[in-house]
C-alpha cells in the first residue's frame, strides 16, 4: 500500500517520527525497550510504557542478501536486509548504500558497522519502509 492507504496504528506512527528525525521506542519500567506499536512489556506484562529517543546510530548484528523476494517486494531484489542494535532495540531494515544499486556492495557492509536509521519507499508497491544507512 501507499502513503494514501490505510495507516498500520503504531508503525507508520513511528515511520513519521523517524522521518521528522524524531524516532522513538518504548521502554518499560525493568528498562526492557520495544518498537511500537506495543501496549506491554512481553517480558514482565507491565503497561506503563515510556517514549524514549532511539539512539542515532546502531550497530549491524547480521545482514543477508534477499534474492528472491516476496510478491510484495519483488522488484526491489537483490536488495540487504540486517538486523541493528539500537541500544536496548533492535531493528529490521534495508540496508541501502548511497549511490550503489541494491544488494550490490553487500560486502562492504559489516556486522559492527554503524548505521543511521531512515525511511525510503520499496519499488514494488513504494511502501514506507525501514532503511539502515552505513554511517
Amino acid at each position: 500500500m501507499s502513503e494514501d492507504g490505510p495507516r498500520d496504528a503504531g508503525y507508520d506512527d513511528f515511520l513519521d517520527a523517524v522521518e521528522a528525525g524524531e524516532p522513538y521506542y518504548l521502554e518499560s519500567p525493568s528498562g526492557n525497550g520495544w518498537l511500537p506499536p506495543r501496549e506491554f512489556d512481553p517480558e514482565t506484562g507491565e503497561r506503563e510504557l515510556t517514549e524514549e529517543p532511539l539512539p542515532e546510530t546502531g550497530e549491524v548484528l547480521t545482514k543477508t542478501v534477499v534474492n528472491v523476494a516476496g510478491p510484495s517486494f519483488a522488484d526491489d531484489a537483490p536488495y540487504i536486509v540486517a538486523v541493528a542494535q539500537f541500544g536496548p532495540v533492535r531493528l529490521t531494515g534495508q540496508i541501502r548504500v548511497e549511490g550503489q544499486k541494491r544488494g550490490v556492495g553487500s560486502e562492504e557492509v559489516e556486522v559492527g558497522q554503524a548505521v543511521e536509521i531512515d525511511v525510503g519507499h520499496n519499488e514494488t508497491e513504494g511502501e514506507r519502509v525501514v532503511v539502515l544507512e552505513p554511517v
